[in-house]
């Protein structure tokens, strides 16, 4: 069996399936071939891509923003450290002077967040879960 593509002379689209393009052929000859919107036997094939299948799985590409993210996540694991659920007290002793100043990474929740940002500590979110975090 064989799906075409096909289009009366009114510009109507419509697919069927057919035998084989022999049978095709043979039908539409005949006038056995009818638009479904209209009626009309003046009917061609349009052109369609083939279905392809292949035996192996295909990989999507990244989208832009994916492999951003990905980039961001790479270069703060590579240059912080990760302080995990410490990192409110540890960003803001660093802010307070009460420890040295360095690059952190970690895990805060809401109310913990919005008091850093009401007190001037500089943080931002991450787009990421950290891979300390998951599986």
């Amino acid at each position: 069996m064989i799906r075409f593509n096909l289009k009366c002379e009114q510009d109507h689209a419509f697919e069927s399936w057919f035998q084989s393009g022999e049978a095709y052929d043979k039908l539409v000859a005949a006038g056995m071939v009818s638009c479904a919107t209209c009626g009309s036997t003046k009917v061609s094939k349009t052109v369609m891509a083939p279905a392809v299948s292949t035996s192996r799985a295909v990989t999507a590409p990244a989208r832009p923003q994916e492999a951003a993210i990905a980039a961001l996540r790479e270069k703060v694991e590579s240059t912080s450290d990760y302080v995990g659920k410490s990192f409110a007290k540890e960003a803001r002793d660093m802010h307070d002077g009460i420890a040295p100043a360095r690059s952190i990474y970690g895990e805060a929740n809401l109310q913990e967040a919005k008091k850093l940002v009401e007190d001037g500590v500089p943080v931002v979110p991450l787009p990421f879960m950290p891979k300390k975090k998951t599986n």
